[in-house]
This record gives C-alpha cells, sequence and structure tokens, in this order.
C-alpha cells in the first residue's frame, strides 16, 4: 500500500513547474488529485493523464488564481467530486524581476494576487473540507530566507508573507491535527526559471551544491509532509535548495 492510499488532494498552479510534478509525485504516492490550471489546456491534460496511470483520479479546474471566486469554487469542487479533501498544497506562483523603481502596480498587485491572497482564500475554502488530521503544505521561496540577487523585492516580499501565514496556521489548526508547513525552494529546473536561463550562471554560485534543483525534489519533500511520516511536522519552514541559505 502506498503512503496516501485513499487520501485526496488539491494542488493550486498544477498543470506546469513544481505544481505539476507534486501532482504527479502525490498520484504515484496513492492520493487522488485535483489541481487548478490558468490557461494551460493541453498540459493540464497531459498531467491528468499521468495521474490516471497510477491507476488514480486526476481532475483538471480552470480557476485563475487571481479569481478569489473561482478558486473557492475550485476547492469545493474538488471536494465535491472527489468525495473528501485531505490535503492542500498551494503550489501557484507568478515572477517578475527588474529594479524596484520599475515595478509597476499591476506586477505588485498580481504578486500579492497570486502568493498571498491566493493562499490565504484557497486555505480558508479547504479548511472547511480538510478533516482532521489533514495537511496543508505552501510552496514558498529560499528569498524569504536569504536574498541572493538584486531586483526580486516584490517576489521575495510577497514569498516571506508565506512564512507568517503558515507559522500563524500551525498554531489555529493544530487542535484539529492538521499540520502546515511552508518549503521553500531555490533555483529550481522549470520554465520559469530554466537551468540554461540567461541568470542560470550567477544563480549556481550561490548554491552549495553547484546545481539548480529539480521540481521532483521539492515534490518528494511536499509527500513526505503530506503523509503519515509527516504527522509532527507543522509551522517549519523546509528549504530545498541545495544550501543557497546555508
Amino acid at each position: 500500500m502506498s503512503r496516501l492510499t485513499g487520501k485526496v488532494a488539491l494542488v493550486t498552479g498544477g498543470s506546469r513547474g513544481i505544481g505539476a510534478a507534486v501532482v504527479r509525485r502525490l498520484a504515484k504516492d496513492g492520493a487522488h488529485v485535483a489541481f487548478t490550471y490558468r490557461a494551460a489546456e493541453d498540459e493540464a491534460k497531459a498531467v491528468v493523464a499521468d495521474v490516471e496511470s497510477y491507476g488514480r483520479t486526476g481532475l483538471a479546474i480552470r480557476a485563475d488564481s487571481t479569481d478569489a471566486t473561482a478558486l473557492v469554487g475550485a476547492v469545493d469542487q474538488a471536494a465535491a467530486e472527489l468525495g473528501r479533501l485531505d490535503i492542500l498544497v498551494n503550489s501557484a506562483g507568478v515572477f517578475s524581476a527588474g529594479p524596484i523603481e520599475q515595478v509597476s502596480l499591476d506586477d505588485l498587485d498580481q504578486a500579492i494576487a497570486v502568493h498571498v491572497r491566493a493562499v490565504f482564500v484557497a486555505t480558508q475554502a479547504a479548511v472547511r473540507h480538510l478533516r482532521d488530521g489533514g495537511r496543508i503544505v505552501n510552496i514558498g521561496s529560499s528569498y524569504a530566507s536569504r536574498v541572493t540577487d538584486p531586483g526580486v523585492s516584490v517576489y521575495a516580499m510577497t514569498k516571506t508573507a508565506v512564512n507568517g501565514l503558515t507559522k500563524a496556521l500551525a498554531r489555529e489548526l493544530g487542535p484539529r491535527g492538521i499540520t502546515v508547513n511552508v518549503i521553500l525552494p531555490g533555483s529550481t529546473d522549470t520554465d520559469m526559471n530554466p537551468a540554461d536561463g540567461a541568470f542560470a550562471d550567477a544563480q549556481r554560485a550561490h548554491i552549495a551544491l553547484g546545481r539548480y534543483g529539480r521540481p521532483e525534489d521539492v515534490a518528494a519533500t511536499v509527500s513526505h509532509l503530506a503523509g503519515e511520516d509527516g504527522r509532527h511536522i507543522t509551522g517549519a519552514s523546509i528549504a530545498v535548495d541545495g544550501g543557497s541559505t546555508a
């Protein structure tokens, strides 16, 4: 029996990058998995197919994380169609970089909406469905611990907010046995930050292991926290960054 057999998970931003790796890993480990996506329908269908290849149920729900109504609807739909909800992974993210004097209010508002408000909204909706002993895992960033590069003020600020929310929710939901943790990935090879990108060498210089991480590295830690072995870990900020914050 796999570690997550019979569990139901919802992953926001699950059609690409880290989110897609999390969906696949949770399914591999036994869970039925719903996930949200914004526009990449073909990629979402491919992820569903991967979930089903493990003999699990996959459900792709189109919902923009900046739309609170759509996000709440996605949580409710996942719980209704899959019969329960045990695990929430807040993975949706956006990234823009540049000198602070060039950051637009639209960029700022989008980052706050996706990284802060959406995490709160999805969690608030999920708590109504989560059973006692449930799991919430937020995907933050190593920039919330140490900013190694200039031009990421908005990203670092909004990801740092997730740390505070995680700790507060761990206290609030602890009496129900619901754990809440945040994973802090470092430079991870995705289409948002490819390992062969223009700024990759500069980022590698800060990584103790000297290489980018893979989305699967983050997904493995999510799965550990989501399973029974993670039952006594809560309120934690866990770096999966190859030592970039060491």
